[in-house]
């Protein structure tokens, strides 16, 4: 990074940084709704590549406000979290299991962003930029989508997966403590079946 000797050259650097990543997003995430099967973490998806496309707007007046053209600079971070998430897609499973780890994978994205706006919204204050608030709307709505992902994973999509079937209408579901217990007792049969099996060959050969 030579030649950055003042804290406006840091922000245009992270500026290009995050201009990039959020570039490479609008990129990924069709393909992260069709591979979510859950209905309403495809929405979330469909939503956020909306905000995203949007973000990338208020990036590049961003720029226009410091008569610059919008150019960027490689996100080698977004690059890797967007790499493994295309492996992830790669996989074949449980469908709950999937979307699970596709929630994983689209909030280390968010975490990444809620950084690195965080950062820019604080530079921008330091230095009396006026596309400080352009880059607020940017970060408010990371935390709303990485909230909704959290809400999503809790509502269904994790005690789907955990339980091993598709989610269910909530007053077709048990009480979490006989879905607990139930859970408890198919591990214990697992592990009590293999030792039940290594002590019955045991006794035989007495």
């Amino acid at each position: 990074m030579a030649g950055v000797n003042q804290l406006t050259d840091a922000f245009v650097n992270e500026l290009k940084d995050v201009y990039h990543a959020e570039k490479q997003i609008t990129k990924a995430l069709p393909k992260m709704i069709k591979a979510a099967s859950n209905p309403e973490l495809r929405s979330a998806f469909e939503h956020h590549l909306d905000e995203t496309r949007g973000q990338v707007d208020r990036l590049e007046s961003c720029f226009e406000s410091l008569d610059l053209a919008p150019k960027t600079k490689t996100c080698h971070g977004m690059v890797g979290i967007l790499e493994e998430g295309a492996e992830l897609m790669k996989e074949d499973g449980d469908a709950a299991v999937l979307d699970a780890m596709f929630i994983a994978a689209a909030q280390r994205v968010e975490h990444y962003e809620i950084s690195a706006y965080g950062t820019l919204v604080e530079w921008a204050k330091q230095l009396g930029l006026d596309c400080r608030s352009l880059l607020e709307e940017n970060l408010a709505e990371e935390k709303a989508a990485d909230q909704k992902l959290t809400r999503i994973a809790e509502k269904s999509i994790n005690r789907a997966a955990a339980s091993g079937r598709e989610p269910q209408l909530a007053h077709d579901r048990g009480r979490p403590g006989e879905r607990l217990a139930q859970g408890a007792s198919r591990v214990r049969k697992a592990v009590t079946g293999r030792k039940g099996t290594s002590r019955g060959r045991s006794a035989r050969k007495r």
